[in-house]
């Protein structure tokens, strides 16, 4: 099984590309996402655990795609936020928020995503152990973005514990990791960052600014093989786009879908008119409404 999708679906710059504008009355951007994709990276688990109602809308309101599963980032709290231990309550209140997720069997991994600056050290080999025990009832999948942890062992370490392995694209500068194709559980994870190399370290990029950036169709190509080395040894394989800005992310994972010999790709029509070119380039052909025979 592989789930191509996108991180987040809250963007106000998908008014007019990937949303229809003017949002027609009552419209769901989720429910209208999940007619095109097969799950979606939750973005806003990172900034604060979801609240358990909220969760159970998630659920909810992707109901219409019986295949659609969610990955959902862990709280900033475990694995940005380390100058003070963490406790037992916010280990609970991460669970009790993620709980409708798993109750509806829409939850198909919580990652745990750490940033370039998490270097394997003692101290870091340590934290990233103890996150991994406080959440080991979920299917997990750690995303390191520093080039020391690219050894043997922390791959083995890593399928001691049964927690799948992340492997990225993202702009490469020293001690980067590199991209890869590496399973150690259940979980396979690709994620791609774009390759925005000018605005990637720049202390003063907005997010948006990081994540501008469209995959041609040979830079997709390149990592066809990886995802599907990956999805050859997973039980179930996530492929995330998070170069968002624009809906750039949306597109590339239709570009990527048909790449990979899916016929039945669909796109939302503002995105097709936004982005005919690189969709045609990549074999798609223009959308029908959904539910058009």
């Amino acid at each position: 099984m592989i789930y191509f999708g996108v991180a987040g679906w809250s963007y106000d710059d998908w008014a007019g590309m990937v949303y229809p504008s003017p949002k027609p009355k009552g419209f769901d951007p989720l429910a209208y996402l999940a007619g095109y994709l097969d799950t979606i990276e939750i973005n806003s688990t990172f900034y604060r655990p979801p609240a358990p109602k909220a969760a159970a809308s998630w659920a909810r309101r992707v109901a219409e795609n019986p295949r659609f599963s969610f990955t959902a980032k862990l709280w900033r709290r475990f694995t940005h936020e380390r100058a003070e231990a963490w406790g037992s309550a916010d280990v609970d209140v991460v669970r009790a928020g993620l709980a409708p997720l798993v109750e509806a069997g829409r939850l198909g991994c919580l990652l745990i995503q750490f940033p370039w600056s998490f270097k394997r050290e003692p101290a870091s080999r340590e934290w990233l152990g103890d996150v991994i025990a406080a959440f080991r009832e979920f299917p997990l999948a750690v995303e390191v973005r520093h080039g020391s942890w690219n050894v043997p062992e922390f791959y083995a370490s890593l399928a001691e514990h049964g927690v799948g392995a992340v492997n990225i694209d993202q702009p490469l500068f020293r001690h980067s990791i590199t991209p890869d194709a590496q399973v150690t559980a259940g979980i396979g994870y690709v994620r791609l960052h774009g390759r925005n190399y000018e605005n990637w370290f720049r202390e003063d990029a907005e997010t948006h600014e990081r994540y501008d950036y469209l995959y041609t169709k040979d830079e997709l190509a390149g990592w066809l093989d990886r995802i599907h080395e990956v999805a050859e040894r997973a039980r179930a394989t996530y492929v995330i786009a998070n170069n968002h800005f624009r809906g750039q992310a949306v597109v590339n994972v239709a570009m990527l879908r048909r790449l990979a010999g899916d016929d039945t790709v669909l796109v939302p029509p503002d995105l097709w008119s936004a982005y005919r070119a690189p969709l045609e380039s990549a074999g798609l052909v223009a959308p029908r409404p959904l539910g058009a025979p």
